[in-house]
């Protein structure tokens, strides 16, 4: 640990990043070390590729994340955060690997260990997490605002306390945050209980494509185009959806198979697709997913692939038949 903070101390001008299509970790991550090194005095750059899913839009200073890649040549360290492998950042991964010093911090059992230095705990809640231990040790003061992006990454990556990541630890953290002026119930009215008309329809959608492997140990959602289309939903607002899946009952595996193309609708790019993986904690998942190339926790996973929706369902329901 003592090297990174050596080096954030250190730094001038930060890029900070997290993977595409965040997630409450990868934001709440991304949004609490950009005000800890603002207020350090660094100057700062928060980035990422993809949108800001609606339910996190309230987190403090969110707005200020970038979506295009700041062309500065004047970064002399960059903090990739909640990322097994530093092409999840996106198209901008090289860009970032080719700042001096690339800091990695994550939480992921599949972390390539990528960058010059690192701080992976495997056992930690969130990223959310371990950052809070950085800030602990390095000693500058910790504001609500602060308190309130690391609490929504623990929040959200623990599944409100539900999942089997949820450590002593972790509630220790949060109770801490709520001291320093963090309010849970509206964390939790903007995480969970805000959700646009087209959100609620897609959900509907969503619900209506499930399907079961065979033995009722798999749970298959669909999401197509088409259906982000007909409710007018953007890829942010499918977060969350496949807990829904994810909850009925004896199913062990759920998958979430998203439909991805190339922003048109020609056959080439219609067998594009992630997919990603929840387990109820006794299968590895991410185990099945490095098989394709992604990587992520035993009860968290996922990956893409180009191949037809038939072939993806068969490869899952044959992992189903296994357990």
């Amino acid at each position: 640990m003592k090297p990174i903070i050596d080096q954030l101390r250190n730094s001038n001008q930060v890029l900070i990043t997290t993977h595409s299509n965040p997630d409450g970790d990868a934001i709440g991550s991304l949004v609490a070390m950009g005000q800890y090194l603002t207020q350090m005095g660094k100057r700062v750059t928060m980035y990422n590729d993809s949108p800001i899913p609606a339910v996190y839009r309230f987190l403090p200073a969110v707005h200020q994340v970038q979506r295009d890649f700041p062309e500065n040549d004047g970064y002399d360290t960059a903090v990739v955060l909640d990322c097994g492998d530093i092409v999840r950042v996106g198209d901008a991964a090289g860009k970032v690997g080719r700042i001096p010093v690339v800091i990695n911090i994550d939480h992921h059992v599949t972390n390539t260990e990528f960058g010059h230095l690192r701080y992976i705990d495997t056992e930690a809640s969130a990223t959310a997490e371990i950052l809070w231990r950085l800030f602990k040790k390095m000693a500058a003061p910790i504001d609500q605002n602060i308190a309130t992006a690391i609490y929504t990454g623990i929040l959200t990556d623990t599944g409100s306390f539900r999942f089997s990541n949820t450590t002593r630890e972790a509630f220790a953290i949060c109770e801490e945050t709520v001291r320093l002026g963090v309010d849970p119930s509206k964390v939790a009215k903007h995480v969970y209980g805000t959700y646009s008309l087209g959100r609620i329809k897609l959900l509907n959608l969503a619900l209506n494509s499930i399907e079961l492997s065979p033995n009722g140990k798999l749970s298959m959602m669909i999401l197509t185009q088409n259906m982000l289309e007909q409710t007018r939903t953007r890829p942010e607002d499918v977060d969350g959806l496949i807990n829904y899946a994810r909850s009925i009952e004896d199913v062990r595996i759920a998958a979430l198979i998203q439909e991805h193309t190339n922003g048109d609708h020609r056959e080439s790019s219609a067998h594009r697709y992630h997919v990603s993986l929840r387990s109820d904690g006794s299968v590895d998942v991410a185990r099945f997913a490095a098989r394709h190339g992604g990587g992520g926790h035993a009860s968290a996973a996922g990956y893409s692939l180009e191949m037809p929706l038939s072939k993806i369902k068969s490869e899952l329901i044959r992992l189903a038949e296994s357990l």
